[in-house]
């Protein structure tokens, strides 16, 4: 952060505003800014996601996120089919991402570290992305191939 002194009188208020911008702007999203949830079925177990289907909730994900409950995660849905990568910037969970086709099929799982720039990507077109805690996957037994039931169909 930079603050500026002038001649021509204090630079306290030029400063505060400048903190106060840098603090709103950095400041992570609200718990009460929830997203909707829905119950994904994959094989025997079940999962209850936040939604993420527009470009805002999208780009926010699970940034700043302290923790995730049992057999919590979130869905991204796009609009198209597309191979969409993700990153883990101001996120400090571990998380596993799983890229799911048009007709609910794992196309790969993909780890992911807390705070890491490396792009995961789906190694075909998808329509949809979950984050779960990492290892969860494994934990249930679950791999690409699988098919997960309960996807919304994408917002027009």
């Amino acid at each position: 952060m930079q603050y500026r002194t002038t001649t021509t009188g204090p630079a306290r208020p030029v400063f505060f505003a400048c903190l106060l911008a840098a603090l709103f702007i950095s400041a992570p999203a609200q718990a009460d800014e929830t997203l909707p949830t829905l119950t994904l079925t994959l094989g025997s177990k079940q999962i209850q996601a936040e939604v993420a289907d527009t470009d805002e909730t999208r780009a926010q994900g699970l940034m700043h996120r302290e923790s995730l409950a049992p057999d919590h995660g979130m869905l991204f849905v796009f609009e198209h089919t597309g191979t969409p990568c993700f990153w883990m910037k101001n996120t400090p969970l571990p998380l596993d991402i799983a890229f799911i086709t048009d007709d609910g099929t794992i196309s790969n799982i993909e780890a992911m570290q807390p705070f890491d720039l490396q792009s995961h990507c789906p190694v075909r077109p998808v329509r949809y992305a979950l984050e779960m805690e990492q290892g969860w996957f494994k934990q249930a037994g679950k791999q690409a191939g699988e098919r997960i039931t309960g996807l919304p169909a994408p917002r027009p």
